[in-house]
């Protein structure tokens, strides 16, 4: 029975590295991020949950901590998108798990709150389900030309998740624990990625054929649109899920969430799997549920959750 494996040219497996460095970054910047969002929190003590207020993100522009996390965010995207550039999005995507390692261990330290078995164990479910995700996925899935009818469904798709979130949000959002920011999150930043690698994929396509942006490239404009409107809905949800959790829990869910929903999009409307054989669609469940379950497990045993 053929097994049907794809491999990597070395190209493509450059992406890799490059997305690991990236992963360094985010745990650092999220790090940073989270103590200036404290910081504002604290100084300004809001009676409810309803998320940043504009006075408190404009306090946040002042904060060095927090810029610094800002910066370094900046250059944990920028290697996220060079990656995009050689590598498939189902192999680079989940590589960002390495982030939650090294922002566990560093905030433990700087917080003096030493994870617990529970904690540790949780974040194993996240590595080892993400880890056995990418693994099968760099074997089984390679880039493919996307058409324009799919390119469609999925911006259709994102405006639909963008119009709910909004609704939601507004008259819910004093309800919402800290889980709920994090999982809208990443769901965003799910499809920033997909579009980020559709958009370098057709800009690509545009100066190899040494052509400027004609009237038939009007959806690489509004991916640009859709992947800025979801990365500034999903940053502002991840700066609020700051100011009540810890940063490795935010980092967990937004390096399982994240990917798990833009290699989602990558195989079922993009068929970078297409050549994959049957028990592949079966690890990658499981591969799936293990690392969510992770998140949940952590959100719940987390030494520094707030009750």
């Amino acid at each position: 029975m053929s097994l049907h494996l794809v491999t990597l040219t070395p190209q493509q497996a450059l992406g890799i590295p490059i997305a690991l460095v990236g992963s360094v970054f985010l745990a650092l910047g999220a790090q940073f991020q989270h103590r200036g969002v404290n910081k504002v929190d604290a100084a300004t003590a809001p009676e409810d949950k309803a998320g940043l207020n504009i006075g408190q993100l404009l306090s946040l522009a002042r904060r060095p901590s927090w810029l610094i996390g800002t910066l370094m965010l900046g250059l944990a995207i920028v290697f996220q998108l060079v990656s995009l550039k050689f590598s498939p999005l189902t192999v680079v995507q989940p590589l960002g798990v390495l982030g939650l390692v090294v922002t566990s261990v560093v905030n433990a330290r700087v917080s003096h709150h030493p994870l617990d078995r529970a904690s540790i164990r949780a974040i194993a479910f996240c590595v080892v389900g993400v880890g056995l995700f990418v693994t099968i996925a760099s074997l089984t899935t390679t880039s493919v030309p996307i058409q324009q009818a799919q390119l469609v469904v999925v911006l259709i798709i994102l405006a639909v998740i963008l119009v709910i979130a909004a609704l939601v949000f507004a008259f819910f959002r004093k309800k919402f624990t800290t889980i709920f920011y994090i999982v809208a999150a990443g769901v965003l930043f799910g499809f920033v990625a997909t579009l980020a690698k559709v958009d370098i994929d057709r800009i690509d396509t545009i100066i190899a054929e040494h052509r400027a942006l004609q009237v038939g490239d009007s959806l690489t404009i509004v991916c640009l649109l859709g992947l800025a409107l979801a990365g500034l809905l999903g940053s502002y949800f991840v700066q609020t899920a700051y100011s009540s959790g810890p940063p490795d829990l935010v980092v967990a869910g937004l390096t399982v969430i994240d990917p798990l929903v833009g290699v989602t999009i990558g195989i079922v409307v993009l068929g970078e799997a297409s050549g994959a054989p049957f028990w592949a669609a079966i690890v990658f469940v499981v591969a799936g549920i293990v690392a969510i379950y992770g998140v949940f497990q952590l959100s719940k045993h987390h030494p520094q959750i707030r009750r």
